[in-house]
């Protein structure tokens, strides 16, 4: 029985599960099951299986499986829309959402998520060595650069920073880095009940489940880290952090979507950060219609590196 069938075969709904007997998972990059409608199982060539409908008893059922009937443990993570199971495999949830009021009596902060309606579980691939290539070159005159990797969603930059992280954090022969991964939403760690299900290395700590311009400040005081580590950078309180993080003499290495290339390096933040110096490596990851991924990297003049 294969790695996904221990892990999530035995957690689908009984009258699916009989169809995928044989399922080992590979290429598996999404479950999707929606109330009414049939399962899907998205591949990373683009190839979509259906089967059967889910009832509401199936998504309940389903639920129950992949929380070991304990969704109430989940509750924290469930109020950003998402939980974390054994083997790093993040379920996102879409339903009900009940909202507690701010000071000025206008919607703040979601309270819960009920009557789930969505579930998408994103199988866990972690593609050791994947980075292996790229991890050389982000070196400059013997210093490790700053780093973003960009991509369009779903290239695959948080497995690529996954395993840039992996590397540099050293196997526990080889000395590696200090390293602090700030992991918003358990996206490159996959800590389930505050473990880590994905191998980031022997030096790496792990905030699980904080917001990343809060985690960052965090990190920075108190764990004395030579990288800090995120994904999806987005927000100006994000890139603000990221100055503090370079003034301090720690390296920072993270990521930024946008459509191209030049879509990203056009934005304000990250200008402003390549007019100043304080990026020297960009990488740009795609994937094609077969799903398979390419990168190349650039330097702080946008030039290539070979």
């Amino acid at each position: 029985m294969g790695r996904f069938m221990e892990q999530i075969g035995g957690k689908l709904p009984l009258q699916i599960r009989q169809y995928i007997a044989e399922e080992d998972g590979l290429g598996l990059e999404e479950i999707r099951a929606r109330v009414g409608q049939s399962m899907e199982f998205c591949y990373g060539n683009g190839e979509v299986k259906r089967l059967g409908k889910i009832g509401k008893s199936e998504m309940e059922e389903f639920l129950n499986y992949l929380s070991g009937y304990s969704l109430y443990a989940y509750e924290e993570e469930i109020r950003q829309g998402f939980f974390t199971i054994e083997g790093g495999h993040r379920v996102g949830l879409t339903g009900h959402t009940s909202c507690g009021m701010d000071g000025k009596g206008n919607l703040g902060q979601i309270l819960n998520v009920r009557d789930i309606n969505g579930v998408n579980v994103r199988v866990a691939h972690e593609h050791k060595g994947c980075a292996a290539k790229l991890v050389p070159k982000l070196w400059k005159d013997g210093i490790l650069g700053n780093t973003l990797i960009l991509a369009r969603p779903g290239a695959g930059k948080t497995t690529y920073l996954r395993d840039c992280i992996r590397i540099l954090s050293g196997n526990g022969q080889e000395e590696g880095m200090k390293i602090c991964v700030v992991d918003e939403r358990s996206e490159i760690a996959a800590s389930s009940q505050g473990v880590p299900q994905n191998d980031l290395g022997t030096r790496t700590d792990v905030l699980d489940n904080c917001p990343k311009s809060q985690g960052m400040r965090m990190v920075l005081r108190s764990m004395s880290p030579q990288i800090i580590a995120m994904d999806e950078l987005g927000g100006e309180e994000d890139f603000e952090m990221l100055y503090q993080i370079i003034y301090s003499g720690s390296r920072i290495l993270g990521t930024v979507h946008g459509d191209s290339l030049l879509d990203i390096v056009q934005k304000p933040y990250i200008q402003n950060l390549l007019q100043e110096g304080m990026l020297q490596r960009l990488v740009w990851l795609q994937k094609n219609e077969q799903g398979e991924r390419s990168i190349r990297v650039f330097d702080e003049r946008l030039e290539e590196i070979c």
